[in-house]
């Protein structure tokens, strides 16, 4: 008996069989599948851009030290976003730019300056803690690896409090004077005499509209954005200048020579300076 001819309506039976099954059992399972895809996104944004950041990380310091670095830069990430939740502002998942850190968007703005002065704390405050964690890591098992950890993020989240328009700083003082913006701007100013670096150009690039704006004249909507309670400028100062001694502290105390880890060696060595 010669064979069927492959007419194109077979072809198509063919392949609408399986599709149809796999339609039909896609749909069986639809409670399950649509807060996947609709958390994709999210993965896309935050998982997706994290291992790419951890990827190019590892080649300049391994992956140990990507993967510890990149997580420090997340808890820092989340302070802002459960600050800005905690107002009540809606806020996007952390998104990770390689060498440059990460954001959250906030979809919100702050309605006064104290709001905007606890969402930029946030970041540093939560950041802070994640590097007293990998020190006690290293008080307990003697990994320098730890300790190194600790001191980046110390480090990362005292740069952060440099009062300057686009940093977790230029935030945190319009509840105290936004006049420390001037501060700010002069100190990385100050940095490329010291040392050329292109990511504090662009930091000044985008703060110099804020700097501008202490110098025009301020509508009635303004004034009442930058208006703080004396008490509230007082807790926002002691917070502000505490954490950036605890942050120096923890650099001093966290020190590890470099050629100590390169060595192979767990034994950080205090700084004397």
């Amino acid at each position: 008996m010669p064979p069927t001819p492959h007419t194109a309506e077979s072809r198509l039976k063919k392949w609408l069989v399986p599709l149809g099954a796999l339609g039909l059992l896609l749909w069986k399972f639809k409670a399950v599948l649509v807060p996947v895809v609709k958390f994709f996104p999210v993965l896309l944004k935050t998982g997706g851009t994290m291992l790419l950041t951890i990827g190019l990380y590892t080649l300049a310091l391994g992956w140990k030290f990507a993967v510890g670095f990149v997580l420090l830069i997340l808890v820092h990430e989340c302070g802002h976003l459960i600050a800005a939740r905690h107002f009540g502002l809606r806020a996007g998942a952390p998104v990770f730019i390689p060498f440059m850190g990460a954001f959250i968007a906030l979809r919100d703005a702050p309605r006064n300056a104290w709001i905007e002065a606890w969402v930029g704390i946030g970041g540093p405050l939560l950041g802070t803690l994640g590097g007293v964690a990998c020190y006690g890591l290293y008080l307990a098992t003697g990994q320098g690896l730890f300790a190194a950890l600790a001191w980046m993020a110390f480090f990362l989240n005292l740069f952060n409090l440099a009062p300057i328009g686009m940093l977790d700083g230029g935030r945190i003082v319009t509840a105290i004077s936004p006049w420390l913006w001037l501060v700010g701007f002069a100190v990385m100013v100050g940095m490329l005499f010291v040392a050329f670096n292109p990511i504090v150009i662009f930091i000044l690039a985008l703060s110099i509209p804020r700097l501008v704006s202490l110098f025009r004249k301020q509508s009635a909507e303004e004034k009442r954005y930058f208006e703080v309670e004396p008490w509230q400028r007082m807790v926002m100062s002691a917070l502000y200048f505490g954490l950036a001694a605890a942050l120096l502290l923890g650099m001093k105390l966290a020190y590890v020579n470099p050629e100590t880890l390169r060595a192979g060696g767990s034994a950080p060595q205090s700084s004397s300076k």
